[in-house]
């Protein structure tokens, strides 16, 4: 895995993996982070994905055996994957961002409030895509985080929408 890759951020897809299919067909990413709630349907996220696959355990995650977190490395940025609600994330953000900081990481990707947000403090990448199937946020349009690292190492992440061209 090197530069100029593109990595496909979603959240809370809770057995609803159409969407999420489509996604990945179409776009063809090089690495798919899952932020959990999955609900027992890891093995279809990984197998879709054709490339490398983070999940991590959600509050709805009784099915599979994933891990509560992951720490990985995206070209040079060392990445930290978490639900969320360990974090009490529904109640803001600085738990997590405390967390994150301390343990030297340039990126977090969390889900959990079905809301997306991308936000930078400091060195730090926040990332939430929301929810593909279940969004909470105003307007409820399904969500993901697109991000595409260039190949002199810069970050570009942005909150996409479902369009209704993808749609099965």
């Amino acid at each position: 895995m090197g530069w100029g890759m593109r990595v496909l951020v979603v959240s809370d897809t809770h057995r609803k993996n159409d969407l999420y299919i489509a996604l990945v067909e179409r776009l063809s990413p090089d690495m798919v982070v899952h932020c959990g709630d999955v609900e027992g349907s890891a093995y279809t996220i990984r197998e879709a994905a054709h490339a490398e696959c983070h999940i991590v355990a959600g509050n709805n995650d009784f099915f599979d055996s994933l891990p509560e977190d992951d720490e990985f490395m995206i070209g040079r940025y060392k990445a930290y994957l978490t639900h969320g609600h360990h974090y009490y994330i529904s109640v803001g953000t600085e738990m997590l961002k405390d967390e994150a900081k301390a343990r030297g990481f340039d990126i977090v990707f969390f889900g959990h409030t079905h809301r997306p947000l991308i936000e930078r403090d400091e060195n730090l990448l926040i990332i939430n895509p929301g929810s593909i199937s279940y969004p909470r946020q105003e307007g409820r349009k399904n969500s993901y985080v697109l991000m595409e690292v260039d190949e002199d190492g810069k970050i570009d992440a942005k909150i996409c929408y479902i369009q209704d061209d993808i749609r099965l």
